[in-house]
């Protein structure tokens, strides 16, 4: 058995039993926390990493991420929504091998990891054949990271299938193939979810069928909903049918949902469904305001991802705090309106801190196992250094962590009690020839000269 002690650290626990512990100890045997409290002793055959003047909390969760675009970075800046479908999926998807797909995986989610994400949903809509799947996952795992293989809906060749986008149903021979094989078991690092296309892009009849799938194989359905004009969606009323219907539930994970009605909002929430925003996108790409504060009133509980990064920053503390303020922002523009002040803030930044850890848990039906620093749970825990200069001096850690800190104070990181990341570097073995191999993958689909240094 396998134990690690962490001591000395501000603990974020982020489990309201526990509470904030000012200098506290995590102990850790094999891939689980078994205790968290001030001063434990040291067992004979810990490993002890002093952590004084570091903040530990459990690891970051990002809950919708479309990694395959990491090779590209940096491109998509200045796109609207429509320059993003045109580009991105009628064009650059398209030359993507599965080769890429493996190394824009590996090489985000070690991203992830060094900025202190340790579970990341991974939501794979580029995935033509089952080789790309395979070598997608094949970089998840190889990166350590905890993460959940959303398997996309493949784009047919119309012309070779004759079947209308609308119509076409996720593939069942794939899902019972990863299910029997890589992704078969719900306890293990990389698990396994359907990202369909949803009611916004298909058919009811096709929607409910995909729904059916998911539910046939114990997974989580996700689906971008609601970031289309209420005319351009396919099926406006579907997620009232859903619910009529018992397909509707905690299963569910709708992702932007910026234009959805506010009687979609509340039966959403009501039946459990999960909802995810990518807020800096959805400002840039016209979606719609973040729904960050709507989902608060009708009693949900926000979850949010990065989205793209071919676009924005991998960092999910930016997300959280890109969120927090957009929604202060609306919520500071409500009152001025009705003539009154704003003599307090909306939302605290606590909160915040909860979308990115507990309730993102929460949004991927991992609140058993990750989310808080609780005993009985995965040991998912980073450690945060406050004594960098940009974080110097640290009077209120919660602060300190969402307003101040960046993947540069990230210090450690550990996944299923594994450190992937000690003293400020990644543990990952062949960094430098994978950086070179990425660079040359997104030169070769951006048709560019490979120009850079990696």
């Amino acid at each position: 058995m396998a134990r690690i002690l962490i001591k000395n650290a501000f603990l974020l626990t982020m489990d309201a039993r526990l509470g904030d512990i000012s200098n506290g100890d995590v102990l850790i045997e094999d891939d689980r926390i078994v205790a968290v409290a001030p001063h434990l002793p040291v067992p004979d055959d810990a490993e002890v990493i002093d952590a004084r003047g570091m903040i530990a909390m459990p690891g970051l969760v990002n809950a919708h991420q479309h990694t395959w675009q990491t090779g590209i970075r940096g491109i998509a800046g200045d796109w609207s929504f429509t320059d993003y479908g045109r580009h991105m999926h009628a064009g650059l998807a398209t030359r993507f091998t599965p080769d890429d797909l493996y190394l824009a995986n590996l090489l985000g989610a070690l991203n992830q990891i060094n900025s202190g994400t340790t579970t990341l949903f991974d939501w794979c809509h580029n995935n033509p054949t089952p080789d790309h799947s395979d070598r997608a996952i094949d970089g998840l795992m190889e990166s350590g990271i905890r993460a959940i293989f959303g398997h996309g809906t493949p784009k047919p060749k119309l012309d070779k299938h004759g079947v209308p986008p609308n119509e076409y149903l996720h593939p069942e021979e794939e899902v019972l193939r990863l299910r029997r094989d890589r992704l078969g078991s719900d306890d293990a690092l990389v698990t396994m979810a359907l990202c369909i296309r949803g009611p916004d892009l298909a058919s009811y009849e096709s929607t409910v069928c995909d729904f059916k799938l998911a539910n046939k194989y114990g997974l989580i359905a996700s689906c971008h909903i609601g970031s289309r004009l209420p005319f351009a969606r396919k099926t406006p009323d579907a997620l009232f049918r859903l619910k009529d219907d018992g397909l509707l539930g905690p299963h569910v994970n709708l992702v932007h949902a910026n234009k959805l009605s506010d009687d979609e909002m509340r039966v959403s929430v009501g039946e459990g469904a999960s909802i995810t925003m990518a807020p800096e996108v959805e400002m840039q790409m016209g979606h719609g305001l973040p729904v960050t504060g709507r989902v608060l009133a009708f009693g949900g509980r926000p979850s949010i991802g990065i989205d793209v990064e071919s676009t924005i920053s991998g960092e999910m503390i930016w997300a959280a705090r890109y969120a927090l303020q957009v929604q202060r922002g609306l919520d500071n523009d409500i009152a001025h309106r009705k003539g009154e002040e704003s003599d307090t803030v909306s939302i605290r930044a606590r909160q915040a801190l909860e979308w990115i850890t507990i309730d993102g848990a929460r949004a991927l039906n991992m609140e058993q196992r990750i989310g808080s620093l609780t005993p009985g749970k995965q040991a998912d825990v980073i450690l945060i250094r406050t004594d960098d200069l940009c974080l110097f001096p640290c009077h209120d850690p919660v602060e300190t962590v969402l307003f101040h800190s960046s993947s540069g104070n990230v210090d450690t990181v550990l996944v299923a009690g594994k450190p992937l990341k000690r003293a400020g570097k990644l543990l990952y073995p062949d960094l430098a020839r994978k950086k070179t191999a990425l660079l040359e993958s997104g030169c070769r689909l951006l048709d560019e000269r490979v120009r850079l240094s990696a």
